[in-house]
């Protein structure tokens, strides 16, 4: 995405370099061979400009590539401490829930063991009453 925008700059000033220098060229006072050697000094400046700002534009670019990187492996981390928080908190829950139905189960039997004796004893009392 930078990098369309780095070309779009570097196209913009080759294209009104060329212009600058036939503009200059129109209106130059100087002789053919004076005039040649200003362009090719202007065009080694001009490339030297460019490459200056394509090798700042690069190192920009892999600094923000490491910086997106490195906040990408801290994000990883954070990630993984969160998950195994989140499942040590699923083990907790399943071990409670474990013992709330088992806890239940025992409470559940000893009602209907209760429930039987007692039906038992209504029946050894009604027996017991009819004889």
């Amino acid at each position: 995405m930078e990098n369309g925008g780095s070309g779009d700059f570097f196209k913009g000033l080759l294209i009104g370099s060329i212009i600058g220098s036939v503009v200059a060229l129109l209106y130059a006072p100087k002789s053919g061979k004076e005039t040649r050697e200003e362009i090719s000094k202007k065009a080694d400046e001009l490339a030297s400009r460019a490459k200056e700002e394509y090798e700042a534009a690069l190192e920009k670019s892999k600094q923000t590539y490491k910086t997106a990187l490195e906040r990408l492996k801290e994000l990883e981390s954070v990630a993984k401490k969160k998950v195994d928080e989140v499942e040590e908190q699923v083990q907790d829950l399943s071990k409670k829930s474990k013992d709330t139905i088992e806890e239940s189960k025992s409470r559940l039997k000893k009602a209907i063991d209760a429930g039987v004796g007692a039906f038992k004893d209504e029946k050894t009392a009604k027996k017991s009453k009819k004889a």
